[in-house]
């Protein structure tokens, strides 16, 4: 017997951009509901983005206001291109991207690509960043309005509006992709090369932009302007000034090269967004090399932990290193430490050179004139850098950290042994970085200032950051992207790292003071007292932080563990 089928009598309501947007001020507010710390931080975030915002508004506007087409060109060019780089670059390696809408929540939901990709992307500009970039870029469209009228300054409003989506869409298909590559250990090593590439570019550019300005060479600069105007760095951000010098068709050009831009990161970011973000990534088939050897205490051991006892601080050290090693987001921030870790260094010493000139204005080779005071203050960034990552150590585990709670694991052995776990990876790459910089140097000698200049630095930062990730922790969300940030959580972020690096580089200043006084003994003295300062320092630390942890555990297995 058949059975009749009833129909809705109202159909569903299509979900669209709307909706995604309503859900995020809803997900917001309940965040915020009860907790004033977070909202004080959101303030204190809304505040410091305003400031800067309304600064980049003053220098973008000044040319216009000022009446000089040339400067005009060469601020919106080289402004704009730096802040979609930014934009590209700074989500990879410091901020993160906002999950407050966690694709992963949407799975189950019978939603199309088109819609999720569209309704997350609409999200996405409900952030203060992206208020703060308005504010900041809308000084274009007064330059513009100032030099060629109204009409350049509704080209130049069209184009800022163009630039800001794609300054949102590259951010989130750049983060989705590495995200993608990041899980998947087999192309981890792609994932480096390619982030260190990105990062890269900035050194180039930072070189030719000083000897540019040295020599005061306008007309090359200018010439440098137009080319990047033609690309999506600078195409919407230089619209307007061309249509206030007369080329009209050469601003609709560039507003069509950024229609363009947006859609094929919007298209790129739709092709990686379930795998990167929702956790759909084909894990391969898996080959058995051969039964694993001894029971399970010692496959729980990698071999570079094979000398650690097997007592609860060497399975610690293991569990440790197993994750540092296997979790996405924390060989995130392995990456940026290589990479950050070789960059600033070679550019700070290497960057500000003596470059030779011919008859003919072609550079000549750079000349180092370092020494070892200015070395140590760039080892000191290093280092401090290297260390802050476990600013915010407890929140990578979660509610996991809850098994430490139950098994009353001690403090004191506890920080210890995450310290020792993170400096298996992170000494090696201070090493390689000290050798780099000495060889670029050319003064081997030297080598004993760069490393043991890192290895204090680093181990105040170790000594900084066990109380700060003991008393400052706070959430990740749940979810497979290892960019992604709750909301309010970016700033967290941004004031705890810069409260850890500025409290690390205070007490690693006694290296730089060393430096100066001693001269050439120091040659010899860097490196052994170096070593005996980070050390002692971090045992320190991991003793006075330990007890406050002891004291501590329930309320920081509850600002780790993720609000559902």
């Amino acid at each position: 017997m058949a059975v009749p089928v009833s129909a809705p009598e109202v159909p569903a309501r299509r979900v669209s951009a709307r909706h995604f947007v309503r859900l995020k001020l809803r997900v917001m507010g309940n965040n915020f509901r009860g907790q004033g710390w977070r909202i004080a931080l959101f303030v204190v975030g809304v505040l410091v983005g305003l400031w800067f915002a309304l600064g980049a508004f003053f220098a973008l506007a000044a040319p216009g206001l000022a009446g000089e087409p040339r400067y005009a060109l060469l601020v919106a060019a080289f402004g704009g291109g730096l802040l979609v780089l930014g934009w590209l670059l700074l989500p990879l390696v410091f901020f993160g991207v906002d999950e407050t809408l966690d694709p992963a929540r949407f799975a189950l939901l019978p939603l199309p690509r088109r819609t999720l990709v569209t309704g997350l992307y609409a999200a996405a500009l409900i952030s203060v960043p992206v208020l703060a970039t308005l504010i900041a870029v809308t000084g274009l469209v007064v330059t513009a309005g100032a030099l060629g009228g109204w009409s350049a300054a509704l080209v130049a409003a069209v184009g800022i509006v163009g630039g800001l989506l794609l300054c949102v869409a590259a951010a989130r298909a750049v983060t989705s992709a590495f995200a993608t590559m990041l899980r998947s250990r087999r192309v981890r090593d792609l994932a480096a090369v390619l982030l260190a590439v990105l990062a890269a570019l900035l050194g180039p550019l930072q070189v030719l932009a000083i000897a540019a300005v040295r020599h005061a060479d306008w007309d090359r600069l200018t010439g440098v302007a137009r080319v990047i105007g033609w690309t999506p760095f600078g195409a919407p951000w230089t619209a307007g000034v061309d249509v206030a010098e007369g080329r009209v068709w050469a601003g609709l050009v560039k507003l069509l090269i950024t229609a363009l831009a947006i859609s094929v990161l919007l298209l790129w970011w739709s092709r990686t967004l379930e795998s990167a973000m929702v956790g759909a990534a084909s894990a391969g088939s898996a080959r058995r090399r051969g039964e694993p050897s001894g029971g399970a205490v010692a496959q729980l051991f990698p071999r570079a932990v094979g000398w650690a006892r097997r007592d609860r601080f060497g399975a610690l050290v293991a569990r440790e290193c197993r994750y540092w090693w296997r979790d996405a987001r924390r060989r995130a921030n392995l990456i940026t430490i290589a990479v950050v870790g070789v960059f600033v260094p070679v550019m700070v010493n290497l960057g500000g050179s003596r470059l030779a000139t011919d008859g003919e204005g072609a550079f000549g080779q750079a000349t180092p004139s370092s020494s070892p005071v200015l070395v140590s203050l760039s080892m000191l960034f290093v280092g401090v850098l290297a260390s802050v990552t476990l600013a915010n150590q407890f929140g990578f585990d979660g509610s996991a950290y809850a098994a430490n709670v139950v098994a009353g694991v001690p403090g004191r052995l506890e920080l210890r042994a995450r310290m020792t776990a993170f400096s298996l990876y992170v000494v090696p790459l201070l090493g390689a970085v000290a050798i780099i910089l000495a060889t670029l140097l050319r003064h081997p000698g030297w080598l004993g200032v760069t490393a043991g200049a890192l290895l204090a630095a680093y181990g105040s930062g170790l000594a900084v950051n066990a109380f700060v990730a003991v008393l400052g922790a706070y959430a990740l969300p749940e979810t497979s992207n290892p960019f992604a940030m709750n909301t309010g959580a970016g700033m967290v972020k941004g004031l705890l790292t810069l409260l850890s690096m500025i409290a690390s580089a205070a007490a690693a200043v006694p290296m730089v003071v060393a430096a100066a006084l001693l001269g050439d003994v120091w040659l010899w003295l860097a490196l052994p007292v170096g070593l005996a300062y980070g050390v002692g320092a971090a045992l320190l630390s991991s003793y006075l932080a330990g007890d406050v942890l002891d004291r501590r555990q329930p309320e920081l297995l509850a600002a780790v563990t993720p609000r559902r």
